[in-house]
């Protein structure tokens, strides 16, 4: 497999063979795997289904085993019938992120996307701007392949990994894959999925990772929620034409380079940030017993 070296990249072959940037990932892939589109949109398919099953399950009435995870998606859902809460697409997505977010902190059957402790901000966006303009659900597995290729070139270049660098690396890189694919759903151009992936990642430069209990659930469920208001925010600004100053690869390298200066106290020790907090330690010596 040839490896995507750059955003850039992706914009450039997507602009040259005036195609969407899925089109090339969905090539790359038939290439490497060695199999046909139907049978890759067939397994992406099985990958959007357990996103869909995770928002459905997550819904529920259930609690995590620490007790600090389950119901809020439902309380914040049944909120929205008063009318007094924002545009229906963003409370539809926040209701799913929390949903696959409580479901993972309860052990259910998750998509790491690309991580776990993100698993709720890109099928938020996906499912909430295919459902609000009715696409179909061709479309939603492209923006998929969209969004594995954004991820994979932060991988390489940055990281996905809130122990390297922060949640702004693992919350940041999702929301950048869910913005940049949004924009490719709504019919935006490569370049204007670029600068969604670059504003999405600037909004939370420098974020860090610092779960309470060093648990996946505070303050990560509810970060979910916030990034895929990110993602969805960061879309409508380039769909718009508003363009980000600093251009998106070297959004991700700035982004690396945070994470390096980041001290190992931010970045998934819970030992600093939140985790640190005189509550979080009582939560943490009723979850551990000690």
């Amino acid at each position: 497999m040839k490896e995507f070296n750059s955003i850039r990249e992706l914009v450039t072959q997507a602009e040259a063979h005036h195609c969407p940037i899925s089109r090339i990932v969905i090539d790359n892939q038939m290439n490497y795997l060695k199999k046909t589109e139907d049978e890759l949109h067939l397994q992406m398919d099985e990958h959007l289904q357990v996103m869909w099953e995770a928002y459905q399950n997550g819904y529920q009435e259930m609690k995590s085993p620490s007790g600090l995870s389950g119901g809020m998606a439902k309380k914040y859902h049944q909120s929205t019938v008063s009318g007094k809460l924002l545009s229906p697409l963003t409370k539809e997505a926040i209701t799913i992120a929390l949903s696959i977010s409580e479901y993972n902190a309860c052990m259910g059957r998750i998509v790491a996307a690309p991580t776990a402790g993100s698993c709720g901000i890109l099928p938020a966006v996906l499912f909430s701007v295919s459902n609000t303009f009715q696409l179909e659900r061709k479309k939603t597995l492209d923006a998929l392949f969209h969004s594995a290729g954004v991820c994979m070139v932060i991988a390489k270049n940055a990281s996905i990994s809130g122990a390297e660098g922060g949640c702004q690396a693992e919350c940041g890189s999702a929301a950048a894959a869910a913005a940049s694919a949004a924009v490719e759903l709504m019919g935006g151009t490569p370049e204007m999925s670029a600068h969604a992936c670059a504003l999405a990642l600037k909004f939370v430069m420098g974020l860090v990772c610092d779960p309470v209990a060093g648990l996946v659930e505070v303050p990560c469920v509810k970060r979910n929620a916030s990034g895929a208001v990110n993602a969805l925010t960061a879309a409508e600004l380039a769909l718009s034409g508003i363009e980000s100053a600093i251009p998106v690869d070297e959004v991700i390298e700035a982004m690396k380079n945070v994470g390096t200066m980041m001290p190992c106290a931010l970045k998934e020790t819970a030992q600093g940030g939140l985790a640190a907090t005189k509550t979080a330690r009582k939560i943490s010596e009723r979850v551990h017993g000690r």
